[in-house]
């Protein structure tokens, strides 16, 4: 195998991968408000104390019936019933209902005891009567008819949901209807994220001559939100230990400590000299494009030791290495149990060039061909400083190491960046 500069092999992609993520371990858990839940992991299951419906509940506004007072009901004969009363939503009937007798409900409210069916409103005579104290029913009823059992939804005792399911929408609203406005979450994981160099401005500041503005941090910390974690900006080293050593003990309470810049070989020497002074790296770098070199170690931070993780400065090189190694890290903090995105076959409708045997991750657009099959195309220039090319992407084409080139109309395998649902109806 292949050594760099630093002696360390070039790893593969899983290699990589693998040696970062035996660094990292769920994180313990914290009590949050519902509605602050969404999409982080439960830590707890989720028992119902009592039926869902609490009782049995009327699915119409109309009236509670005796099913068998309404056999052979029409609306030239209809069977009158006499009403007793009503029964509103958040009340509780206090009366019996006989045979020849209804009460007036609205959805959601319990059925009064007797009663074993509900006729809707526009099936009497309701509208078309000056004195309600009866009501005409126009059809017949069947028992259970428009009646929301008790328990139907949810059984008193039952399981809802199980520890380690990711909130989702519809997760939240059956919490909440079992009266919980608190539950144990995974904590969310704070990445920490340093630019270096002393060419770095912050997004607002006047352009200068030989300066570029700070598109890393601003890009990573995107992916840490859209993907669970809390980003923590906190700022730009210069070229010198100092700032760099200042700015990483600012980071004392991280889970991850993310810096881009200053791995590669050509680098100014000041980050590489602080990661070795300051802990342990175990890689270098990695048999892929863009994104070769990379940094992987744990610093010590004021005695406490975090991961770290040295990303290239140019940004889709930072890009796709966070995408491989960064958010699988964070999602293994969560607890998620889907660490990797799953890829799938798509139909090349560009070349793709492997000129030194890494594997390839080519920016591409997916979308449905004529004959019904996913289709992709590059974004044009593949060049990693070109974000261009990322921002218009929604997928990542993969040439793996042992193929050369990649011909149009090849079937390959990808993974998708965004939401792709479109793609599929």
């Amino acid at each position: 195998m292949r050594k760099n500069h630093y002696h360390e092999e070039m790893l593969s992609v899983e290699d990589a991968r693998k040696k970062i993520l035996e660094n990292f371990s769920i994180l313990s858990t914290e009590k949050k408000l519902l509605l602050d839940s969404l999409g982080q992991i439960l830590a707890e299951n989720i028992i119902a104390k009592f039926p869902i419906p609490p009782l049995d509940n009327s699915a119409m506004d109309g009236y509670a019936v005796v099913s068998s007072d309404t056999i052979d009901a029409t609306n030239n004969q209809p069977s009158k019933l006499k009403v007793i009363g009503s029964v509103p939503a958040g009340s509780v009937p206090t009366k019996k209902i006989k045979s020849g007798q209804s009460m007036r409900i609205m959805t959601g409210a319990p059925i009064p005891k007797g009663a074993d069916a509900v006729i809707p409103f526009e099936e009497t005579d309701e509208k078309t009567r000056n004195n309600l104290d009866y009501i005409g029913c126009n059809s017949e009823v069947k028992k259970g008819d428009n009646i929301r059992l008790s328990g139907e939804d949810v059984l008193k005792g039952e399981e809802i949901l199980s520890s380690g399911v990711l909130i989702k929408d519809a997760h939240v609203g059956v919490i909440a209807s079992l009266g919980k406005s608190k539950i144990n979450v995974i904590k969310k994981p704070v990445i920490s994220i340093i630019s270096t160099g002393d060419e770095i401005l912050e997004p607002g500041e006047k352009i200068k001559p030989g300066k570029i503005y700070n598109s890393n941090a601003y890009s990573i910390a995107s992916m840490v939100t859209s993907n669970g974690g809390i980003p923590n900006i906190i700022g730009t080293a210069s070229d010198s230990e100092e700032s760099l050593n200042m700015l990483l003990d600012m980071a004392y309470n991280s889970d991850l400590i993310v810096t881009s810049a200053g791995v590669s070989k050509g680098d100014y020497d000041v980050v590489k000299d602080v990661l070795f002074k300051r802990g342990k790296i175990k890689l270098w770098s990695v048999r892929m494009r863009p994104a070769k070199p990379l940094a992987f170690g744990v610093l010590d931070i004021n005695g406490k030791s975090i991961p770290h993780l040295g990303l290239p400065g140019n940004p889709v090189s930072a890009m796709i290495a966070f995408e491989q190694f960064g958010i699988p890290a964070i999602k293994v903090m969560l607890g998620k149990k889907d660490i990797l995105k799953s890829s799938f076959k798509i139909i090349i409708d560009d070349e793709i060039i492997n000129y030194d045997n890494r594997r390839v991750y080519a920016r591409a657009i997916v979308f449905k061909g004529e004959d019904g099959k996913l289709h992709a195309k590059l974004t044009g220039n593949q060049s990693s400083g070109v974000l261009t090319s990322m921002s218009k992407a929604n997928a990542l084409a993969i040439c793996t190491e042992d193929r050369e080139k990649i011909n149009i109309g090849e079937e390959i395998n990808a993974i998708f960046l965004d939401d792709i649902d479109d793609l599929f109806f």
